[in-house]
């Protein structure tokens, strides 16, 4: 069988072996795939992994020998399931595979905004705690979160371990699907759903005026649900006291009104970057693709 994976430069710079997905066939890795290129890369593959790249209908209609395709991730999006389907191609996720990390990461950035980590770590190495007459430097107010509030937005893998997380910090937590009302005004509201037409831009003047005064916005999961000109403006105004984002509506951003912004702190989409994590989802698409080989039907979409 010929293997081909179109976009392994984030899933697999290069620290994970191989040689699971090798022994399955005649195996093709590249770091990146250009639209223009795709149909001449996949040729005759039988068996086509993915990322992020789109595969559309046009494509898989280009590749007639295709019988299976792999997505490296939990979302899928970016394959037409319904032409697939219909033209009789196998198509496999990764679910839930980074649920640990995206939980860890969204109380990373909550901590960092809570506890001004940035604006420290940069007053220690530009020397003004060296210059306090004291021994300690207070340059930014730190806010305690135990007996605070946090409001969880889709209470699935990831959000019930972020809810996990926060109740062994101290807080209240207030789920969503339970208690609107509540979760959007609680101390903290973390953003931990899926994205979809119905709630794109949901975090948009009107919710934000629903938040308490002084709250905190953290998105680990999709920035298409936060409309970016009102969280600028509510953090600006101290609306909001702060926001940790790993999403953005555009990544990598242009011209995102959010960055730079004192009271934002911003990752580029590494929540699910650990090692641990991505080793996971290697070896899910090699038993995924061995599934399908044997007839099974492991972790299948279509």
């Amino acid at each position: 069988m010929k293997i081909v994976f179109l976009d392994s430069a984030i899933i697999n710079p290069g620290d994970i072996s191989w040689d699971g997905m090798q022994r399955l066939g005649s195996l093709e890795v590249r770091k990146r795939t250009s639209k223009a290129e795709a149909a001449e890369v996949i040729g005759d593959a039988e068996a086509v992994f993915t990322d992020s790249f789109a595969i559309d209908r046009e494509l898989m209609e280009a590749c007639p020998s295709l019988k299976f395709i792999g997505i490296s991730a939990t979302g899928f999006n970016h394959v037409d399931l319904e032409a697939a389907k219909e033209l009789g191609i196998a198509v496999a996720n990764v679910p839930a595979y980074a649920a640990e990390a995206v939980a860890q990461h969204a109380v990373a950035l909550l901590l960092a905004v809570t506890n001004k980590i940035n604006i420290y770590n940069e007053a220690v190495c530009d020397g003004e705690w060296q210059q306090s007459r004291d021994y300690t430097f207070i340059k930014a107010p730190l806010t305690l979160l135990a007996g605070k509030s946090i409001g969880i937005i889709g209470y699935g893998d990831i959000g019930s371990k972020v809810a996990q997380i926060a109740d062994a910090l101290g807080m209240k937590v207030n789920i969503y699907s339970r208690d609107k009302e509540a979760a959007i005004g609680s101390n903290v509201v973390s953003l931990n759903c899926p994205l979809t037409e119905e709630n794109r831009g949901m975090v948009n003047h009107d919710f934000i005026a629903k938040m308490k005064e002084g709250a905190i916005l953290i998105n680990t999961a999709r920035g298409g649900l936060v409309d970016e000109a009102a969280l600028a403006e509510a953090l600006k105004s101290g609306k909001l006291s702060g926001a940790g984002l790993d999403v953005l509506a555009q990544e990598p951003p242009a011209n995102s009104p959010l960055v730079g912004l004192k009271n934002c702190i911003i990752t580029p989409h590494i929540g699910f970057i650990p090692l641990e994590t991505r080793r996971v989802v290697i070896e899910t698409c090699e038993k995924n693709l061995a599934s399908f080989i044997d007839g099974g039907k492991l972790n299948r979409l279509v």
